[in-house]
């Protein structure tokens, strides 16, 4: 996490290189902080700001609570986004976290900061001064896509009223959630709770109780392709694959292809689409794990390989799904790993 400390006041310089280095000591692998101060920076961190909030992951304003809301008001935008705001006074007492607590990180910022410079620290969120773990923080730390924050933050809500909410994963009982009631099925209709969290890749989920959809990073997808095929079409296929699987899109982990199709504008571009990375792989990598799965000669001489996609979608790991889909000039083969909490 790349921290920028801003202080503005002497005795915050102080502070700010004890964050500074102490931060960085205690939680090495942790945080990346660097210290900004105001007088020395040519129109003053306000100036400045634009491109720290940009280029940072947290701000820790050493300052008043008040010139730290004022700032960062401007730039305030988007749960998902805004970077963690913490505040420290210029004394060094409170770690105060102010801002994108859960997502964001400023919680877990706050209380490494009062541990590294031995103050108290102030976290406001009513999940965690109840001890529940909020939902938008659980998701973040599995990895998991919210399918809706405002669901995230009905659900929470139910929670911190003391509200029945009921827990229910794809993998149970390998992932549970502390202080629910822990479902090995979906529950469609069930006086025992009002609420349910759902973590699932199943694109339909059929209930009738108000719920929230957690995505597990667990898809992954083997792509195989004539040379110059568009991207659209690409997507276009992926998205029919998963449609024929009832899968979410959401749960795509990573696309793989052999060495030969790495500069393929159309896998790069459904790549992109789908905020996922690339894997390559090289024939001597496939032909390791392309027994009992589909052989063509014809691919064989072309590419030095009897198949592209459910060699290369079993490498990314997990089980295959069905057989490999086949589009005009493109292969699409999926596997789906257990998810892992």
């Amino acid at each position: 996490m790349k921290i920028a400390c801003l202080s503005f006041t002497d005795n915050g310089f102080i502070i700010g290189e004890s964050i500074t280095s102490k931060l960085t000591e205690k939680f090495y692998s942790n945080y990346i902080v660097e210290h900004f101060v105001n007088k020395e920076i040519e129109g003053g961190i306000k100036a400045y700001l634009p491109k720290l909030v940009r280029e940072y992951d947290g701000l820790v304003f050493i300052s008043a609570t008040g010139i730290a809301v004022r700032m960062i008001a401007p730039f305030v935008k988007d749960k998902k986004k805004d970077p963690a705001v913490v505040v420290v006074d210029d004394l060094g007492r409170y770690s105060i976290s102010l801002l994108s607590g859960h997502i964001g990180g400023a919680n877990v910022l706050a209380k490494d900061i009062s541990l590294a410079i031995d103050a108290v620290a102030i976290i406001t969120t009513g999940s965690d001064a109840r001890g529940l773990e909020a939902i938008d923080y659980f998701s973040m730390t599995k990895g998991y896509h919210i399918e809706s924050m405002e669901m995230a933050k009905t659900l929470t809500a139910m929670m911190v009223n003391n509200r029945k909410v009921g827990f229910y994963s794809e993998d149970l009982p390998v992932i549970s959630y502390k202080n629910l009631t822990v479902y090995n099925h979906i529950p469609c209709n069930n006086d025992e709770i009002e609420g349910l969290i759902i973590v699932s890749s199943k694109k339909t989920i059929d209930t009738k109780i108000p719920y929230i959809l957690l995505r597990p990073k667990n898809i992954n997808i083997g792509i195989g392709c004539r040379r110059g095929v568009e991207g659209k079409k690409i997507i276009d296929g992926i998205y029919d694959v998963l449609n024929i699987l009832d899968l979410s899109s959401h749960g795509i982990k990573a696309i793989g292809t052999i060495d030969i199709k790495k500069d393929e504008k159309g896998i790069k571009e459904a790549a992109e689409h789908f905020n996922c990375p690339i894997k390559i792989f090289t024939k001597e990598e496939i032909n390791k794990v392309e027994d009992n799965l589909t052989r063509s000669e014809f691919v064989k001489g072309k590419v030095g390989v009897y198949s592209v996609s459910e060699p290369c979608a079993k490498l990314l790991g997990g089980k295959l799904l069905a057989a490999k889909k086949v589009y005009e000039g493109i292969t699409i083969s999926i596997t789906k790993e257990e998810t892992h909490g």
